[in-house]
């Protein structure tokens, strides 16, 4: 998948376009607390084709020199990214921190459109040809605030992509992910080591990622290793809270996402930034605690972890543990049966008698609050979509949705339907709606 990267300095309209690009026929990115607080990336869909967004810290000059934590932020975005948005702001003049950025571009070698932000006005759109002073071919004029010339600027980055292909593979598709150190590739090694046959190994589409198809009971799967982030140089010596933007492209093409935890390390809130990630995009997640040989009381250190793993984990507590280690392969058999079952409920499909039940119910006993004279009225509610769930919701007034009483339908539904390990996505439309 492409990888298209912001950069700019800071109060040039960033992250209004970042927040424009991913909502324009945007794939799925769930509004839920504590996931992903940091929205430094997104999936964008555009007339069938899909492309990775990536925002980043504002670079600005401090002490002659950017700020050291943003500056690495973004020159591993840049790396990483085949596509630059260069956001200047189109009402104010080029300044040395401009300049700065455009030599770091030219160093970095890749392909950039700069795009001169806040143009809203037809007159001074003749004013981004001053733009062509930084060095760069490509000058795109966009109003983020306005959404104008959005879709030009979509239509040029997916220019040389191909439209995706609508029909889904039959084969499950999972992918380790996580910081590095964790066990991962020790992981991966167990588990095509636990009485399976590998059939082929296959190049994976993502770069640091390769795609092992191997049999369980008789079928066929599809296991994505990414590999750990490499360091180049000083720039990268703290680059480890950065390493979910390579696990990004591998969790896009994944139905399940294994998050892999160390016994050893603890918590983090990286770890939780990259299980909001798979969430946030939609997929199926089980949680491992590796390196479970380490622990001395495994019976108490199981019951203080799955204590912890509910407090630090909050926003996904429909996802399964499984506390194995990959070195010495005890428990490792545990985990596929849990990537199988979050497989199986991901492509759960609910009857719409059933589920119209379910939430009638759910709204005899608890009303939903009113709010300025007026209450929520749920007329119906049909499953639109699965991989993952997808329940729509017709009402009187959408703007009367609550996010508690929103969280209450939710609960109410995973009470009724067993649908461990995979996120559901809840819309509200309004009767007649399209």
């Amino acid at each position: 998948m492409k990888t298209v990267c912001l950069i700019g300095r800071p109060n040039t309209g960033k992250s209004s376009l970042f927040n424009c690009l991913i909502r324009e026929d945007r794939s799925i990115i769930m509004d839920e607390p504590g996931i992903t607080r940091d929205r430094i990336y997104g999936i964008v869909k555009h007339n069938g084709k899909s492309f990775s967004l990536v925002d980043t810290g504002g670079l600005e000059l401090g002490n002659d020199n950017f700020r050291e934590d943003i500056l690495v932020q973004a020159t591993f975005a840049i790396d990483e990214a085949d596509l630059v948005l260069f956001v200047v702001d189109g009402k104010t003049e080029l300044n040395t921190s401009d300049f700065m950025i455009r030599d770091l571009l030219f160093k970095a070698g890749k392909d950039v459109i700069v795009v001169a932000n806040k143009i809203d006005n037809v007159h001074r759109e003749d004013e981004v040809y001053r733009f062509y002073e930084l060095g760069f071919e490509k000058i795109m004029s966009v109003s983020a605030a306005h959404k104008k010339g959005i879709r030009n600027l979509l239509d040029e980055i997916t220019a040389d992509l191909a439209e995706e292909e609508t029909t889904q593979e039959d084969m499950c598709k999972f992918c380790l992910i996580g910081r590095p150190n964790v066990g991962k590739s020790s992981l991966v090694n167990a588990l095509l080591n636990e009485e399976r046959a590998i059939v082929s190994e296959v190049a994976g589409t993502t770069r640091d990622a390769t795609d092992t198809v191997f049999t369980y009971y008789g079928k066929e799967y599809t296991m994505i290793d990414t590999a750990g982030i490499r360091k180049r140089g000083k720039i990268y010596e703290n680059i480890e809270r950065y390493s979910y933007l390579r696990s990004m492209k591998a969790i896009e093409r994944s139905d399940v996402c294994v998050l892999v935890l160390s016994a050893q390390e603890g918590i983090i809130e990286q770890d939780k930034h990259i299980a909001g990630m798979a969430l946030a995009q939609g997929k199926a997640l089980v949680i491992v605690v590796n390196k479970w040989d380490t622990v001395s009381d495994s019976n108490k250190a199981i019951s203080e972890w799955k204590e912890l793993i509910k407090y630090e984990f909050q926003f996904a507590s429909f996802v399964k543990v499984a506390f194995l280690s990959a070195q010495t392969k005890k428990r490792v058999g545990t985990l596929m049966p849990l990537i199988l079952e979050a497989y199986e409920h991901y492509q759960t499909t609910i009857k719409t008698s059933l589920l119209n039940d379910v939430i009638h119910e759910a709204v005899a006993l608890h009303e939903a609050p009113s709010y300025k004279g007026r209450r929520l009225k749920i007329y119906f509610v049909t499953q639109e979509d699965s991989r993952p769930p997808k329940f729509v919701f017709s009402v009187n007034d959408k703007g009367l949705v609550h996010f508690s009483y929103k969280r209450y339908l939710e609960n109410k539904i995973r009470e009724n339907f067993d649908l461990t390990g995979t996120p559901i996505i809840i819309q509200f439309k309004n009767k007649n709606e399209n």
